[in-house]
């Protein structure tokens, strides 16, 4: 039987299409119509992580991971994801008191990255997450170097991201804007890939409109739960 996957949800939108990937791709894994591991999500209010993350609390960030990953681990969670990149800002404090083993978001982005040979990646989000080593620690594990947006051109992605794309509102505008500003950085700073490090972000730049090839890190941590979710059948 396949592993039981907990996911460790912080906003609706991100959590819900991790959720999808996992059930919609886990069919061609497991070999029969309808196939998906087990997979159980908690997720406390978001008000609660945004409050933390403004005030600079990573702690009462991590006790918000590790109440979800108790309750988690209580319905039969064997092993944990999260799909936020910006909360894994909190991730040491989480990993040595979490009940579960977790797969790191940015790990798994690191790997297909370097797997597809990039050189240089362009690192989008938050402005909380752009400007935190999440990435960067994980990138430079793998020899990756990378560029993070403007100050202007964050503060943009941020509001996009925290006004609109975290409430289910999508539109062409977005699409011009971000895709402006990964243009700007293929050129100026000789970037060939840009990290989609906020997980509504693929729900609206894929490589068919980007200018550089994307790392959807969404689909990425959900195609790495369903692969240790089956590697003990295989």
């Amino acid at each position: 039987m396949p592993l039981h996957i907990g996911i460790v949800g912080c906003s609706a939108e991100g959590a819900a299409l991790c959720y999808r990937t996992i059930c919609m791709e886990g069919a061609a894994l497991l070999g029969g119509e309808h196939r998906h591991p087990e997979v159980s999500l908690h997720s406390p209010s978001l008000h609660l992580y945004v409050e933390r993350l403004a005030a600079g609390d990573l702690q009462g960030v991590a006790d918000l991971m590790l109440a979800s990953a108790h309750k988690l681990a209580a319905s039969g969670a064997q092993f944990l994801i999260c799909p936020d990149n910006t909360i894994h800002q909190a991730f040491a404090l989480v990993q040595p008191a979490s009940p579960l083993p977790w797969l790191h978001i940015a790990d798994v982005v690191a790997d297909e990255a370097a797997r597809r040979g990039f050189r240089r990646l362009a690192l989008t989000g938050t402005k909380w997450l752009v400007e935190s080593e999440v990435y960067p620690d994980k990138l430079r594990a793998h020899g990756l170097a990378f560029a993070r947006p403007q100050l202007h051109e964050r503060m943009a992605i941020d509001r996009m991201i925290m006004q609109e794309l975290v409430r289910g509102i999508r539109s062409a505008a977005q699409v011009e804007a971000f895709a402006a500003i990964v243009g700007r950085m293929g050129r100026e700073e000789d970037c060939d890939a840009v990290v989609l490090g906020c997980t509504e972000l693929p729900l609206v730049m894929d490589d068919a409109n980007s200018p550089l090839p994307t790392l959807d890190s969404t689909r990425l941590l959900a195609r790495a739960a369903l692969k240790r979710a089956i590697q003990p059948a295989s």
